[in-house]
C-alpha cells in the first residue's frame, strides 16, 4: 500500500474514532446501514491484487455486516473465556480451560489473545494434530500457511476443528514426543516488539527435565543454529516454540517446516505462488484489524507494511522460479503437478513455499536432509542473507558455519547457552570458556584447601583462633558468592565396525553395465559402466538428485540387476548397508534388548563360530554404540532418530561386513556421532562407498570422488572443497541462463 494511501487511511480512522465518541448508538447504526465511514466508503474502489470483487447489493451488504457483527461477538466471548476461564455475561458460568493447570498457566498468562483473530498472524503454518485439552485455547496450526482459501472467513469455527491438513508426519511424531512434553515460559520482551525474549523457559519430556529456568532470546535479523547431542531435545525445543507453548507475540508469524507439500493438481510453481497470495490476504486483513482496534500508532504495523511492500505480484513468477531452480527443479519439473512427485521433491516445494512467504520466524529442522550437494550449497548461500529470524538445527557443521550468526547449545547440565557467531566460532569460544572455567575451578579448590590446612594447623592456640576464624569467614564468603562449577564435557563414545578377513580382488566389478527401471534403452540411468571396487576403496558418490546414486548402491548389493552387462561379485563378500529407510526394520514397540534378543534367538555368528548371547552381552553390544542405561529398556519409539540410527549401525556390525554401502547416514546423527562414524570408517579394514551431502564427513573419509551424471560416472580430480566451489559457480551460471530467457531443461 503506498505511503500516501496509508496516511489517508490513518487520518480517516482517527477522525472516525473522534466522531464515534460524539455519536449516539442510533446514529452509529444509521451510518453502518448506509455503508459509510471506516470499512465502508473509505475502502470503496480499493484495488484488489488478484481479482476484482463483485459489487454487492444493499441487502447483501446488510447481511454481510450482520454476519460480521455476530462473528465479532463470538470472538469477544471466546476471548473472555480464554482470559477469565468463564464468560462474565453468563450467570451460570462455565468451566475454565485450565488444561495442564499450573504447568500451562505461566505461559498462557503472558499471552494476549487479540479480539480480531490475531492468532492467524502467527499460526496456521504448522501441520499439527489436535493438542490435548489443556492447550485448546491456542489456535490450531496447519501444514501450509493458511492453505485453505476461506479459512479466515470461517474463523473460530474452522479453528476449533482439525484442518484437512492436520496430521501428517508431525502428528505421528507427536505421539512419541510433543504429546508428552511440558513447556513453560514468560514473555519478557514487549508484546509489540519483533525481538522476542522469554524468561523462565523450561521443557520436560516423559517426566525428565531437559532444561529449566532458562532464557530464550530471538533477535530480529539474526540466524540461530541449535546444537546438542542426540536425544537432548532439539526437535522438541523447536516444536514447543513453533506451537507457541511459550508466549510468542501473536503478530509474529511462524513457519515450521515439518512435512512435504500435499500432492495436488497444482504445479510446483503454482503451489509456491498460491501460498504467498494467501499470505498477502492475511496480512491485509490483519492490518485492517489493527488499524480499526488500535490505530496507526501501533508499532506492529511497521513489520506488516514491510512485508506487504515486498510482495510485488509482477515478480512472483520469477521469484518462485528462482527458489525452485535453486532447490534443484528444472523448468520442466516446475510445471509438473505435485501429485506426480516423490515425497523428497514435494519437501522441496514446501521449503520453497516457506522461503517465498518470508515469515518473521522461520524454523527448520534438518532442512538439508532431502537435498543434494548442489541444492545444499544454494540453500546455504540463500539463508545466509535471511533478513528476519531464523532458527534451525542441522547435523552439517559446514552448513551451520555458512548460515548462522548465533548458536544455541543444549548442554548436559540442562542449560541453554547462547554463543555469538557460527558453529566454528561456537566450538572455539566454548573450548576457551571451559579452559578458563577449569582454571578458576582448580584455583578455588587450591585456595580453599590451603585455607583449611591453615585452620587445622591453628589448633586451640588462643593467639591463632582469631586468624582461623578470619580464614573460615573467607571460605564462607566464597561459598556464599557461588563456587565455580567444574566444566562438564559432552559425553563421547566411539564405536567401530569389526575387521573381517581379507578377500582377494576383484571384490565387485561392473562390466559394460547399463540400467533402467523400465528396461527401455531410452530410460537408461547408466550406460556402459566399467569399474571395480576392492576392500581398500574409499569412494564418495556425488551428483544431482535423480542421477542414480542410490540406484548404483542397489546394483552393487544386487537388490536390482543390470539391464545390460554383468556385475561380478565375490561369493564370500558380506555387505553392511545403511539407507534412509534402514530404521524401518526396527520394531518400535520393543525395547532395544527385546528387539536384539528376538532377532537373534539362537545367537550370532562370530570368528569363533555361533555364540548364544546372554542379556549382559547384549547390553555390552548396545553400549558400544552409545545405547546405554535406561535407553536399553525403553521402547524404541521413545528414542530420537539419532539413537535409532545407532541401533542400525549395531545391526550392521553383527554381519562382520567386508564392505560398507552408506546412503545418507548422517541425516539423523549429531556432530559427535558423525565424528565417531568418521573414525569408525577410518579404522575399518574393508571398503566403503558413501553417498552424503555432508561435506565435512566426505572430507574426512573419502579418498576418491565419483561424479554421477549424464548416465555415466566420472572421477573428480580435485578434493571435495573444489567440487563445492564448482557447484556454486555452476548454479550461478545456470540461474543466469534460465532467467535471461534461454532456459534450462
Amino acid at each position: 500500500m503506498p505511503k500516501k494511501e496509508r496516511a489517508a487511511k490513518a487520518a480517516a480512522i482517527a477522525i472516525a474514532k473522534e466522531l464515534d465518541s460524539e455519536m449516539t448508538e442510533e446514529e452509529k447504526a444509521r451510518r453502518e446501514k448506509s455503508g459509510m465511514g471506516v470499512g465502508g466508503g473509505l475502502n470503496k474502489g480499493e484495488a484488489v491484487l488478484f481479482e476484482k470483487k463483485e459489487k454487492l447489493s444493499k441487502e447483501e451488504k446488510k447481511a454481510a455486516q450482520e454476519a460480521k457483527k455476530a462473528e465479532l461477538a463470538e470472538k469477544k466471548k471466546a476471548k473472555k473465556i480464554a482470559l477469565y476461564g468463564e464468560d462474565p455475561s453468563d450467570d451460570e458460568g462455565t468451566e475454565g480451560g485450565g488444561g495442564e493447570g499450573s504447568d500451562m498457566s505461566r505461559s498462557e498468562s503472558a499471552v494476549d489473545i487479540s479480539e480480531e483473530g490475531m492468532g492467524d498472524a502467527g499460526m496456521g503454518h504448522l501441520s499439527l494434530g489436535e493438542m490435548d485439552a489443556g492447550k485448546s485455547k491456542r489456535e490450531k496450526l496447519s501444514g501450509v500457511k493458511n492453505k485453505k482459501a476461506g479459512k479466515g472467513k470461517k474463523g473460530q469455527e474452522e479453528e476449533a476443528a482439525p484442518s484437512a491438513d492436520s496430521g501428517g508426519s508431525l502428528q505421528k511424531l507427536d505421539e512419541g514426543t510433543l504429546k508428552f512434553a511440558v513447556c513453560t515460559g514468560n514473555l519478557v520482551s514487549r508484546k509489540d516488539s519483533r525481538d522476542v525474549k522469554v524468561g523462565s523457559f523450561s521443557i520436560s519430556l516423559f517426566g525428565k527435565i531437559l532444561f529449566e529456568d532458562q532464557t530464550l532470546e530471538l533477535t530480529y535479523g539474526h540466524r540461530y543454529g541449535l546444537v546438542a547431542q542426540n536425544g537432548a531435545g532439539k526437535s522438541t525445543f523447536l516444536k514447543c516454540i513453533a506451537t507457541r507453548q511459550i508466549p510468542i507475540p501473536e503478530f509474529i508469524d511462524i513457519w515450521y517446516l515439518d512435512k512435504e507439500s500435499d500432492p495436488s493438481d497444482r504445479t510446483a510453481l503454482e503451489s509456491v505462488i498460491d501460498t504467498v497470495r494467501l499470505e498477502k490476504e492475511r496480512l491485509e486483513k490483519l492490518e485492517e484489524d489493527i488499524m480499526s482496534d488500535v490505530g496507526p500508532e501501533d508499532p506492529r504495523l511497521e513489520a506488516i507494511y514491510e512485508k506487504l511492500d515486498k510482495m510485488d505480484p509482477t515478480t512472483f513468477d520469477k521469484r518462485a522460479g528462482e527458489l525452485l531452480f535453486g532447490l534443484g527443479f528444472s523448468q520442466k519439473m516446475m510445471h509438473r503437478m505435485t501429485k506426480d512427485m516423490s515425497g523428497g521433491w514435494r519437501m522441496r516445494v514446501a521449503l520453497a513455499q516457506a522461503l517465498f512467504v518470508r515469515p518473521m520466524l522461520l524454523i527448520l529442522d534438518e532442512p538439508t536432509n532431502h537435498l543434494d550437494l548442489g541444492a545444499c550449497v544454494w540453500l546455504e548461500d540463500y539463508l545466509a542473507k535471511w533478513e528476519s529470524i531464523l532458527l534451525l538445527t542441522s547435523h552439517s557443521a559446514d552448513f551451520l558455519n555458512g548460515v548462522c550468526s548465533k548458536t544455541y547449545h543444549l548442554t548436559v547440565r540442562k542449560t541453554v547457552d547462547l554463543y555469538t557467531g557460527n558453529y566454528a566460532s561456537y566450538v572455539k569460544t566454548r573450548a576457551d570458556k571451559e579452559v578458563n572455567q577449569m582454571k578458576a575451578y582448580e584455583k578455588e579448590r587450591d585456595d580453599i584447601k590451603h585455607l583449611k590446612e591453615f585452620i587445622s594447623s591453628c589448633g586451640t592456640y588462643s593467639n591463632l583462633v582469631k586468624q582461623a576464624q578470619s580464614k573460615q569467614k573467607i571460605i564462607d564468603k566464597m561459598v556464599e558468592a557461588g563456587l565455580t562449577e567444574k566444566p562438564v564435557e559432552d559425553p563421547k563414545f566411539r564405536f567401530g565396525f569389526p575387521n573381517s578377513e581379507k578377500i582377494p580382488p576383484p571384490v565387485l566389478a561392473f562390466q559394460n553395465v547399463s540400467f533402467a527401471y523400465s528396461g527401455k534403452k531410452e530410460d537408461y540411468l547408466y550406460t556402459g559402466l566399467e569399474f571395480g571396487i576392492d576392500c581398500d576403496s574409499r569412494i564418495a558418490l556425488v551428483g544431482p538428485n535423480g542421477a542414480g546414486k542410490s540406484t548404483l548402491l542397489k546394483l552393487m548389493e544386487q537388490e536390482i540387476h543390470p539391464t545390460e552387462g554383468d556385475i561380478r561379485r565375490n561369493p564370500h563378500l558380506r555387505i553392511g548397508r545403511y539407507n534412509q529407510h534402514s530404521e524401518d526394520v526396527l520394531d518400535l514397540e520393543k525395547t532395544p534388548l527385546e528387539f536384539m534378543q528376538g532377532l537373534y534367538p539362537d545367537g550370532i555368528v562370530t570368528a569363533e563360530g555361533k555364540k548364544k548371547m546372554e542379556i549382559e552381552e547384549w547390553r555390552g553390544k548396545l553400549g558400544i554404540f552409545g545405547v546405554t542405561g535406561e535407553k536399553q529398556t525403553l521402547p524404541i519409539k521413545t528414542m530420537s532418530p539419532g539413537f535409532r540410527a545407532r541401533l542400525v549401525f549395531c545391526l550392521m556390525s553383527l554381519r562382520n561386513p567386508h564392505m560398507l554401502l552408506l546412503d545418507e547416514p548422517t541425516n539423523p546423527l549429531d556432530m559427535d556421532m558423525i565424528d565417531s562414524l568418521a573414525l569408525a570408517i577410518k579404522k575399518f579394514s574393508g571398503g566403503l562407498v558413501l553417498v552424503s551431502h555432508d561435506f565435512r564427513l566426505l572430507e574426512q573419509v573419502a579418498d576418491q570422488i565419483w561424479v554421477c551424471d549424464d548416465k555415466t560416472i566420472t572421477p573428480w580430480k580435485g578434493d571435495i572443497k573444489s567440487y563445492k566451489e564448482k557447484l556454486r559457480k555452476d548454479m550461478a551460471k545456470a540461474s543466469d541462463k534460465m532467467f535471461k530467457g534461454t532456459g534450462v531443461q
